[in-house]
């Protein structure tokens, strides 16, 4: 059999891949050779700008199989029926550190789900946990640069990180699910994953619900101490990335289970404390989990970059049946994360395979651009409405329509009855066992008792202290024998 022959990328063949052309033996290489320039140029422009955060990623094919009735809940058609089966792609990665940075390390993970639906792809894009640092986009860009390396020492600043935090007592119930057991997963498998914002989900009758999504891990929750992370970071970086790849080539396809809260809509404006607060979650008691369906991924991809790298998320990849809320940090996301593969993978990003809609055709009006292979032929007009059997619009929403009142202007969120920052994070506190709240006061306290300014580590101490009384006094005591030594 023979075999196929080597060209260039105009599709010319290759005479010599070993040798490049010279002017006579031991000569200087000659600007003619075609073959030796393209390789040199294409080389140079392999590699794209990474995220900003997220940048450190792994990533699986796999399906999503609907096990409940929930079309009392929502039309998404992908939900709509007990059996259905719906393609999906599932990223994981650190937040903040850069794309050649460790898997095991203390940081929150994320959690982006692409699914490949009979109407249009839905991304729903979140973390491992259910809350995040902050609650208005805003305040975004100075959280991320005061947790990424210092534009001086090229490093993580335990100065910046805590003065972030103590400017932003809303934090304080992140950083207590960041220093506890799970901030350090032992692996993408044994993590939740958590759509973390608040959702609109609407009925085919029109009824409004808010939603959030819970991704509970079948194979059970494992987690990482700091001194068994900094053994693994040493003994393979890529740690994470590794157990998933070689789990799923050997037949082990790891799977979570999706479960909803779920909120009528016109429960929201009377809630104890504000329901689309990203810093705090709604207790089970209140709105109960309901089991919708099963994640599975049972395929690798062949190519990191091409499937990894370029996956493009974002949170208004929309359905029908599936819509936004008035949640501050996802009303940001919104533009930002398109905005951010606009940038990174150029304007025609979601004609990328990785990207594409798989169950159906995207059909719109966009052309040209860097890379553009949407001429869509000589007769396809650009431009809506027109005469020429081009795609229309439905005139149906995608979901209910959010009521505003009210002048324009930087609001804060209308208060609620029980509205604080450090509430859940005591009653998080308080859920942990004692062995548990020993680990996350000595991991606190290792990056706390590293700041140089005694203002900025009491700023946080009295974030602890206000959350919890015990909780506080433990995290102070630890800090001060550290400092003391």
């Amino acid at each position: 059999m023979s075999k196929r022959v080597l060209t260039t990328e105009s599709g010319a063949p290759v005479a010599d891949n070993q040798n490049s052309a010279s002017a006579g033996v031991g000569g200087p290489l000659l600007l003619q050779d075609q073959h030796l320039l393209e390789k040199l140029a294409r080389f140079n422009r392999e590699r794209i700008p990474e995220r900003v955060v997220h940048a450190r990623g792994s990533g699986a094919y796999g399906h999503f199989e609907v096990t409940d009735d929930v079309t009392g809940f929502t039309h998404a058609d992908f939900l709509n029926r007990v059996g259905k089966h719906t393609e999906v792609f599932l990223r994981f990665s650190t937040v903040a550190d850069s794309l050649g940075g460790a898997d095991a390390v203390r940081d929150p993970r994320g959690f982006a789900v692409k699914f490949y639906t009979e109407e249009g792809n839905y991304d729903l894009v979140g973390n491992n946990t259910p809350v995040f640092f902050i609650k208005d986009p805003i305040k975004f860009p100075d959280f991320i640069h005061s947790q990424k390396r210092d534009p001086f020492t090229g490093r993580q600043e335990p100065d910046n990180v805590w003065d972030f935090w103590a400017h932003s007592p809303e934090a304080t119930h992140q950083v207590t699910w960041l220093m506890g057991d799970r901030g350090i997963p032992a692996s993408y498998r044994h993590m939740n994953g958590y759509g973390s914002h608040t959702y609109q989900w609407t009925n085919a009758e029109g009824e409004a619900f808010f939603v959030k999504y819970h991704f509970k891990t079948n194979q059970g929750i494992r987690s990482l101490s700091s001194e068994q992370a900094a053994e693994l970071v040493g003994q393979d970086p890529n740690s994470h990335q590794t157990d998933l790849l070689q789990a799923i080539e050997r037949g082990v396809h790891p799977s979570w289970t999706l479960y909803v809260q779920l909120m009528p809509a016109a429960e929201a404006a009377d809630y104890r404390f504000n329901p689309f607060d990203l810093t705090k979650v709604w207790p089970h008691r209140d709105y109960p989990l309901q089991r919708v369906g099963r994640l599975v991924l049972d395929r690798n991809p062949d190519n990191v970059f091409a499937e990894v790298e370029q996956a493009a998320f974002s949170p208004n990849n929309f359905v029908p049946g599936i819509g936004p809320s008035p949640d501050k940090m996802l009303q940001g996301r919104l533009f930002a994360y398109a905005d951010a593969h606009r940038y990174r993978l150029g304007v025609n990003h979601t004609l990328l395979a990785v990207n594409a809609p798989k169950a159906t055709t995207a059909r719109n009006y966009g052309r040209d651009g860097l890379m553009a292979v949407n001429s869509q032929g000589r007769y396809a007009k650009n431009y809506e409405p027109n005469s020429y059997d081009g795609p229309v619009e439905t005139g149906r929403p995608l979901s209910a329509p959010l009521a505003v009142t009210g002048h324009t202007g930087t609001h804060e969120a209308p208060p609620h009855t029980k509205d604080d920052d450090f509430v859940q994070a005591g009653e998080l506190y308080r859920l942990m066992s004692e062995e548990e709240r020993q680990r996350l006061v000595a991991n606190i306290a290792g990056g706390l008792s590293q700041v140089s300014r005694d203002d900025v580590i009491g700023k946080n101490l009295a974030h602890f202290h206000a959350a919890d009384p015990e909780y506080g006094k433990r995290v102070e005591e630890a800090v001060r024998a550290l400092r003391e030594d």
